[in-house]
């Protein structure tokens, strides 16, 4: 299997300033790629419509999938080389296990964002990333199986079936399969970083301890167009120590610990080989800068040049072990057996060879199986046996084949199945029984009675608890969701444990507070279930004390995780540094607050007026955190708090408000004067100003500020925040 190398990153992480803003979204496709065709115009109401349609139910589809026969046919393509694109060794099995890789491997734990769940490869960057070169071949040969088995398998899950197919065809362990991942049609809008270079254009590498530069968060790639780590080195630089440092943070960085990272790499590099046969220059460019003619194909050369075996992915030419389409322990045996000397492939790569290796430790030609040449290791390889951690590991699995078996098809299914959540959304025959914790597992919960439900709100509203408390509690507790890789939100009652319940963010005193009187009056109710009801009820009066009678849907049976369920420092990434629906900010960003707003918004699912009516709804109702820069009085615009009104927007977009920034506060905080007194009126931050600034926010608030818009405010917050609370009830969607 390929791997590839590269790129540079911005100073700082969201949580610091390097003296300037950049954009979330950092480089997009328009200016990757200006000549591509755009299609943003044919979006409706900034949607491209899927043309599966609304009502189409993926797992109802899935199920009804002839799953054996599946993977028959997929066991079948493994040796039916095509000539247009021949099998290195006769066997397409390396290949498709990197195309499952680079689908998944995008995944990262700062945001969720990335991996194999909407089949992304398709599409712009990744198609075209450097380290996904001629990736565009797999994905074809795959075609005439996709066309047939149509919508009962998505792109998505066909990536990942056919690595562990690829892998089993081969002799290697597999742990088992869940399918579940529907496809999308369109790219996902996701920040990979601003460098306006390709790692193999010379882009720099994201990591300088040096200079005092460290990867910057979220990322997850040691330089742009990389899954994780260049190769060949640091920026190219072949030192097995350093490379060992970017593998060790690039690993953690998607959910990766010592041992599951040496078991990947062994596991990976036991099948295949490297290409870099020719110079790079000799290849077309990309698939979303080829000619038309070629169909999306990318990195093309002539017919002859690909029959002979002469292309170039990663510019590194040749296989790690004398047997590249069979599962054993020959890349340890081999990695410890030798020295290695520094040489240069065909390509002008820095890899490394063996020293008078044995014949029968030479590899076959991957076209000529009756030659034998040389095998050989990456940088990255290398650091497998420099680095001492990483040695130990490597010695122990050389030496035990089982603990590699096992660690190696643990480490692959979590690889793959990282991005999917809890396992309740794992669909066919081989998704295996035993429970992993980092699918963060919840015991099944009971639906309470109608009475419980009516007693137990009776007795919330009467125990002294104000509103904005009980809001804030159930908010703090489901908002944790975010639909990149579906983890967090309310079920599991994680609020309650480390290290959520001692998040800044939720005010942690106040928390503690609260959920211990919901706890005494919850009965036999889950705590998970009692924290949204709390909140709900909550909203419910805030509403009727507004003048509107609502009842807030509720849909019991959630469960209640424990601590030993909880892998407490895998939810450490959720934490939240800016949380603009509680107008809460830790410390100044490198992005501008409002984007912020717009990028959980997004985690959340939430379209603009979902968004903006949650904005307006939660401030009315108090429920701003206390341990924000701005103290919990900034941004309500209400004088009567805790009640479900739509002053939020009325007040903010009153003419008679004269705004000005307070200067100490670094264009963060504003201060509202009335023009004819200057007696000041409120105080805001950039997350409320901006509903009054951005001309598509300004035009929802409007909506909500207008004197005939009081109810539909009120039963769209509802709508939004049972949308909320309801995120992660895989049981009920």
């Amino acid at each position: 299997m390929d791997m590839k190398t590269s790129g540079t990153g911005g100073q700082c992480p969201f949580g610091g300033s390097d003296g300037g803003v950049r954009s979330l979204l950092g480089r997009t496709n328009r200016e990757w790629w200006p000549e591509s065709l755009q299609l943003d115009i044919l979006m409706q109401n900034g949607a491209s419509p899927d043309p599966m349609g609304p009502d189409f139910d993926y797992a109802k589809a899935f199920n009804e999938l002839d799953y054996e026969a599946l993977k028959a046919d997929l066991t079948a393509l493994m040796t039916d080389s095509q000539p247009w694109w021949p099998a290195d060794y006769g066997h397409y099995g390396p290949f498709f296990i990197r195309m499952a890789w680079h689908s998944a491997g995008t995944y990262r734990t700062a945001d969720g964002r990335g991996g194999s769940s909407s089949g992304q490869q398709r599409f712009a960057p990744l198609n075209s990333w450097p380290d996904n070169g001629n990736l565009d071949k797999a994905r074809r040969l795959l075609w005439p199986i996709k066309q047939k088995y149509g919508k009962h398998i998505s792109w998505a899950d066909l990536f990942i079936l056919t690595g562990n197919v690829a892998i089993e065809s081969m002799g290697g362990p597999v742990f088992g399969f869940g399918g579940g991942r529907k496809d999308v049609f369109e790219p996902e809008q996701v920040y990979w970083g601003t460098e306006e270079l390709w790692v193999d254009q010379g882009a720099e590498t994201r990591i300088h301890p040096d200079e005092g530069k460290a990867l910057e968060t979220p990322l997850a790639a040691i330089q742009m167009g990389l899954i994780y780590v260049n190769p060949e080195g640091p920026g190219g630089v072949p030192d097995p120590l350093q490379s060992a440092r970017d593998m060790r943070e690039t690993f953690a960085r998607m959910a990766m610990n010592d041992e599951e990272t040496v078991a990947l790499t062994a596991g990976g590099h036991a099948f295949g080989k490297c290409h870099g046969a020719v110079p790079p220059d000799q290849l077309g460019g990309a698939p979303e800068a080829g000619d038309l003619h070629l169909g999306g194909f990318g990195w093309m050369t002539d017919a002859e040049m690909i029959e002979k075996g002469h292309i170039t992915t990663s510019g590194l030419e040749g296989a790690w072990t004398p047997n590249p389409t069979q599962w054993g322990g020959d890349y340890f045996r081999l990695l410890f057996k030798y020295d290695y000397a520094l040489v240069k492939s065909p390509a002008g790569a820095q890899q490394w060879q063996p020293v008078n290796p044995d014949p029968e430790d030479m590899a076959p030609d991957a076209r000529d199986p009756s030659k034998k040449v040389p095998t050989m290791m990456t940088t990255a390889d290398m650091a497998l046996k420099m680095d001492p951690e990483y040695r130990k590991v490597s010695e122990r699995f050389r030496d035990d084949q089982a603990a590699l078996d096992d660690a190696f098809a643990r480490a692959w299914f979590k690889l793959t199945h990282r991005d999917m959540g809890p396992k309740v959304r794992y669909l066919g025959p081989e998704v295996p029984q035993e429970e992993l914790i980092w699918q963060d597992p919840v015991p099944a919960g009971t639906v309470p009675s109608d009475g419980d439900v009516a007693n137990f709100k009776a007795a919330v509203l009467d125990s002294g608890l104000g509103i904005s408390e009980l809001v804030k509690a159930a908010w703090a507790s489901a908002s944790s969701y975010r639909n990149s890789d579906h983890r967090g939100g309310a079920n599991g009652a994680r609020i309650r444990l480390a290290p959520q319940k001692d998040w800044a963010v939720n005010d942690p005193e106040e928390l503690a507070r609260v959920l211990s009187k919901i706890d005494g009056l919850r009965g036999s109710m889950s705590m998970a279930d009692a924290i949204v009801l709390a909140g709900s009820a909550a909203v419910e009066k805030a509403a009727r004390d507004a003048g509107v009678d609502v009842l807030v849907p509720f849909t019991g049976g959630r469960g209640d995780a424990s601590e030993a369920q909880t892998d407490a420092e895998s939810f450490e990434p959720l934490e939240p540094f800016a949380d603009g629906f509680r107008n809460y900010l830790k410390t100044k960003m490198s992005v501008k607050t409002e984007e912020l707003l717009v990028d959980r918004a997004n985690l959340l699912g939430l379209s603009i007026p979902e968004m903006t009516v949650l904005v307006g709804g939660l401030r009315v109702l108090g429920a701003v955190s206390k341990h924000a820069d701005h103290g919990n009085h900034i941004g309500v615009l209400t004088d009567r708090p805790g009640q479900l009104t739509n002053d939020y927007f009325v007040n903010l977009l009153d003419m008679r408000t004269l705004w000005t920034v307070v200067d100490e506060s670094g264009d963060e905080e504003f201060v509202g004067v009335d023009r004819a007194t200057k007696a000041e009126k409120w105080r805001a931050t950039r997350t409320d100003l901006v509903f009054s600034s951005n001309s598509q926010l300004r035009a929802v608030a409007e909506v909500y500020a207008e004197s005939t818009s009081r109810e539909t405010f009120v039963h769209d917050f509802i709508k939004a925040w049972t949308k909320v609370m309801d995120a992660d009830r895989f049981d009920i969607a």
